[in-house]
């Protein structure tokens, strides 16, 4: 994982980017792809990976305090299994599997769109680790495509918690999402969340900046 010294300048280096595009191009926002992957809780990590055990940070991601981790599971569903597939920390009070449409055929379950944390009837999937498996009764969600900002962000653009936007992307297959959910926190880094079924319908790449339109509302 970067050092100390390697964050602060990385971090650095994006908040002024971020801001010299926002003084010209006021309604940008940057994007950030999300693969599948999964989060866990204390008590599964030490099921999936032995009594005592702690994530491995690799990488860390755009939003402040959350990492890659070298350690991944296998994830089965009735229809079929995804290997290796990357666990992001830090831990949660609940675990939760974050998947895009496609692999879910592959899995064989239907879970519905959803923001992170709310799992409540969502279907369920087995995790196997390297000490032993987890079968989850439910968390399996395709997440909902979200903007983190933070409280001086959302006043920037002009838009509250829980609100709903639409992004305009441009290119050769650029067009519109719709239905893009507001996440305001005070820990939060200025980042547009897709899936890799959003990416690849819009040819988007990580990093890449697109722009907020503000017709639609909560």
């Amino acid at each position: 994982m970067e050092n100390r010294e390697e964050l602060i300048q990385k971090v650095t280096a994006l908040v002024l980017d971020n801001w010299k595009r926002l003084s010209t191009q006021p309604y940008q926002v940057p994007v950030g792809i999300s693969a599948r992957h999964v989060h866990l809780s204390k008590e599964h990590v030490e099921v999936l990976f032995g009594a005592g055990y702690r994530l491995t940070p690799i990488k860390a991601l755009s939003q402040p305090g959350q990492f890659a981790c070298e350690e991944q599971v296998t994830v089965s569903g009735p229809a079929g299994t995804l290997p290796k597939v990357r666990i992001l920390g830090p831990e949660r009070k609940q675990s939760q599997v974050e998947m895009a449409s496609g692999d879910c055929r592959i899995l064989g379950i239907q879970p519905s769109v959803r923001s992170s944390g709310d799992l409540k009837g969502t279907p369920g999937v087995m995790l196997k680790g390297p000490k032993g498996e987890v079968l989850l009764t439910e968390g399996v969600i395709i997440a909902d495509r979200h903007i983190h900002m933070t409280p001086e962000d959302a006043q920037w653009f002009g838009v509250s918690d829980q609100d709903r936007v639409s992004v305009s992307v441009d290119g050769p297959k650029g067009g519109v999402l719709g239905h893009v959910l507001i996440r305001v926190t005070r820990d939060s880094r200025l980042d547009f969340h897709v899936d890799t079924d959003d990416a690849n319908a819009f040819q988007l790449k990580q990093g890449q900046w697109v722009t907020i339109r503000k017709e639609e509302t909560r």
